[in-house]
């Protein structure tokens, strides 16, 4: 609307641009207002004329480095790893190096699947930055398919523990909502009413509940795979994660853990090749040790 500034006018009518990313093509001055450079808090007028040109991208030449990575599995077709937290899955703006595909790059000898394009060999999916755990690595070009059309067609299972900062409700549920970017804050993901974002399935349970603290360990299992979508759901049930830059709220428990209490536990999927079932688990990072006691005989 006229008044808004321009930054926040662009976000809510470029999806597909995050709002830092527009306020870095207006200081680069590749949008500009009625032929002038403007600046992202500009107030929009009505009868301006913006234009904007969107450079063309400048590829990212991954190189290999020797970064340890706990392997879970390794045969000719992937490998299973056990991704530590804050390490970056794949080069972008600001992490150009030190990430899991340079880590990959090294261990793999380049031989990884082409399919994701020269900046992410062999990733067929993602985890958070700060998320531990489970993540599987296509090392040929039919295993990346098949990889992908497993989570596609939703018989890829995977379960997380979560910390969360308050009890879900019910203690068992499935949460259903469509999932889009957050109209003001782009760096965002929200709950959008549909048709909206994209349908987000997530079945969870409390394993436990630390009174003292008002924290709970759940167990999630994703039945899509949407962006930050744990982190969302249990937000939007009241239940932020422990440790949550983004979504949660500083607490003591936080700055105990030190980090984003979520990671990728388990994972079962069909082998590429084989079609024989697998079933992997990634080591309950220590952090997670208080709760873990708390759930009792859950655990073995």
């Amino acid at each position: 609307m006229p008044g808004d500034r321009l930054d926040a006018y662009l976000a809510g009518r470029l999806p597909e641009l995050s709002r830092s990313r527009i306020q870095t093509l207006i200081r680069d001055q590749y949008i500009q207002v009625n032929g002038q450079p403007a600046k992202p808090r500009s107030a929009v007028k009505l009868g301006d004329s913006i234009s904007i040109v969107l450079p063309e991208a400048v590829p990212l030449d991954a190189v290999a480095q020797a970064i340890p990575l706990e392997v879970l599995y390794e045969d000719a077709e992937l490998l299973v790893l056990n991704k530590a937290p804050g390490m970056v899955v794949h080069p972008a703006p600001g992490n150009p190096d030190g990430t899991l595909v340079n880590a990959l790059l090294h261990h793999c000898q380049g031989k990884l699947s082409g399919i994701g394009g020269v900046e992410r060999p062999g990733i067929v999916h993602r985890l958070d930055k700060d998320t531990s755990g489970c993540l599987v690595v296509a090392k040929s070009d039919p295993a990346h398919q098949s990889l992908v059309g497993q989570f596609a067609g939703r018989t890829m299972k995977k379960l997380y523990l979560a910390v969360s900062q308050g009890i879900p409700r019910p203690a068992t549920d499935t949460i259903f909502t469509h999932i889009g970017r957050h109209p003001v804050n782009r760096q965002k993901m929200a709950v959008v009413n549909p048709p909206g974002g994209k349908a987000s399935i997530t079945d969870y349970e409390v394993l436990a509940v630390d009174p003292a603290t008002l924290t709970a360990l759940v167990l999630c299992h994703l039945h899509t795979g949407r962006t930050h979508q744990i982190r969302v759901h249990l937000q939007h049930r009241g239940a932020p994660l422990v440790g949550d830059p983004i979504y949660g709220k500083a607490s003591a428990v936080a700055t105990l853990t030190g980090r984003l209490m979520l990671h990728a536990w388990q994972l079962s999927f069909d082998h590429p090749l084989t079609r024989e079932r697998l079933h992997f688990s990634a080591p309950i990072p220590a952090e997670f040790a208080p709760w873990v006691q708390l759930a009792g005989t859950f655990f073995p």
